[in-house]
Order: structure tokens, then C-alpha cells, then sequence
């Protein structure tokens, strides 16, 4: 099936490994050319590297999403680079675990900052580009926890989650006259090299055979370019009547209902 996505343009945050880092390479493979972004400049180098070394384009862009300026560069390097802007993912995103009680403002305000604001500063900083474009692909990624309680200790990144979902929504119906669709996927526990699952699966891996057992329905943890295959073609021409939905791609871990 062709994607229609040859030549369009597409940035992507938190770019440098894991799930962001297998999106880039998605849409790479599928005719983007790319504008990645994240703080860490040396993985961030070797991703472009090996997009490059399969052919394709792409520019490398080290940055805090989070900081005020970083929407504004970043559609402007990506501008001054290719000229357009047709897809935004944004994907970049974190935690703070703890009990809601011992929380305190900075926690709140960081992954507030980095989990939706960063995104909402750079969808706004997208648009303008995209109209210009006669449209556009916005996409988020959320978490199955902002789909349904989290449990204990994921207070705050269970209400970004979840606003996330929210703000995708109301930009969906807002973006909609300008051909500009939105959409989020939501993640269950995906397992990576260098996440959070990996780190916990090698130092108990008796453990997290009986979390999988007991938590997700297909037996294993998912991957990142199982994610990766879902948000390339929300964000392509094959998905042109799908706006404001949330995808799950969790192996049936959740349990919404809506």
C-alpha cells in the first residue's frame, strides 16, 4: 500500500531513541524527509546517521522542546531546510513517579511543561506552515494512562496523559476547515533498549513475566515499531477520514471501553 507520504516533510520530538526514534525511521522509510529533535545531541546524531545510511533525509536539530524559543526554532529550521511542513509528531514526553502527596509544584510543572505544554507551544507553531501547505498531520503520543487510571504513583503523568488526549480532540474539530487532521495513539507498556521496561525486565525478569502474564492479554510486551507502524499511517494520506481519534496499541492492556 502506498502511504502518500513521499516527499512530505515530518518533525518529530524525542526523537533519539526508543519510540520517537522508531517513527522517524518509519516515515523515513516511507519517502519523509525528516526534521528530528531531542536534548541528547549524541544519540540524537546517531538516529540521523542511520536514517542517512538508508537513504534517507534528514536533519538533526539538538534542542529542549520545552524551552519558550524551541517551537520557533525549530519550524523555522525546518522551513529554511525544506521549504514546507506536513507532519508533526510530537513525542516527546516523561515522569515523575511518586505519591501524589509527596509531589511538589516543580514536579507538576516540569512534566506539565514537557508532557503538553512543549506540545501545544509547537502544534501552534505547525499550523501556520501546514495551512500554507493546503494541510496537514498532527499527531501525540499519549499512554493508555491517560485512557483510564494509571495506579498509584502516576498522578501526574496520568493527568498529562489524559489532557493530551483532550487538547488532540478540540484541535481536531478547530483544524478541521484547513484540511489539518489530529490524532493521538496510546502506547501500553512497550519494551525498548534503554526504557524503563527493558531496564525492569533484566532485573527481574520473574517478576515481569508474571506483570505480562497478568496484564496483557497477547503475552508479551510491545514494541517500539509496533507504535511506530500505527502513527505512520494515522499521519498518511491512507488515513485521511481518521481526526480526533485515540488509537490504542497496547496488545488489549487496557481496559477503556471508549
Amino acid at each position: 500500500m502506498d502511504l502518500g507520504l513521499k516527499g512530505k516533510v515530518a518533525v518529530v520530538t524525542g526523537a533519539s531513541r526508543g519510540i520517537g526514534e522508531r517513527i522517524a525511521r518509519s516515515l523515513a522509510a516511507e519517502g519523509c524527509r525528516l526534521v528530528i529533535c531531542a536534548r541528547g545531541e549524541e544519540a540524537l546524531r546517531g538516529v540521523a546517521g542511520a536514517i542517512e545510511r538508508d537513504g534517507g533525509e534528514v536533519l538533526a536539530l539538538p534542542l529542549d522542546i520545552t524551552a519558550p524559543d524551541a517551537p520557533g526554532r525549530l519550524v523555522h529550521a525546518t522551513l529554511e531546510r525544506y521549504g514546507r511542513l506536513d507532519v508533526f509528531v510530537g513525542n516527546a514526553g516523561g515522569n515523575r513517579r511518586k505519591p501524589f502527596v509527596e509531589t511538589t509544584d516543580d514536579d507538576w510543572e516540569a512534566i506539565l511543561d514537557l508532557n503538553l505544554k512543549a506540545h501545544i507551544r509547537t502544534s501552534r507553531a505547525v499550523v501556520a506552515p501546514m495551512k500554507a501547505a493546503g494541510g496537514g498531520a498532527i499527531l501525540f503520543v499519549a499512554s493508555i494512562f491517560g485512557r483510564e487510571a494509571g495506579g498509584a504513583n502516576l498522578s501526574i503523568y496520568n493527568t498529562t496523559k489524559s489532557a493530551l488526549i483532550s487538547v488532540a480532540k478540540i484541535m481536531a474539530v478547530e483544524l478541521a476547515p484547513y484540511n489539518i487532521r489530529v490524532n493521538t495513539v496510546a502506547p501500553g507498556s512497550i519494551r525498548f533498549p534503554g526504557g524503563s521496561w527493558d531496564r525492569r525486565c533484566k532485573e527481574d525478569p520473574e517478576g515481569m513475566a508474571r506483570f505480562v502474564a497478568q496484564n496483557i492479554p497477547m503475552g508479551r510486551f510491545g514494541t517500539a515499531e509496533e507504535v511506530a507502524d500505527v502513527v505512520t499511517f494515522l499521519v498518511s494520506e491512507r488515513a485521511s477520514w481518521v481526526s480526533g481519534a485515540c488509537v490504542n496499541v497496547d496488545g488489549v492492556q487496557s481496559h477503556s471501553l471508549i
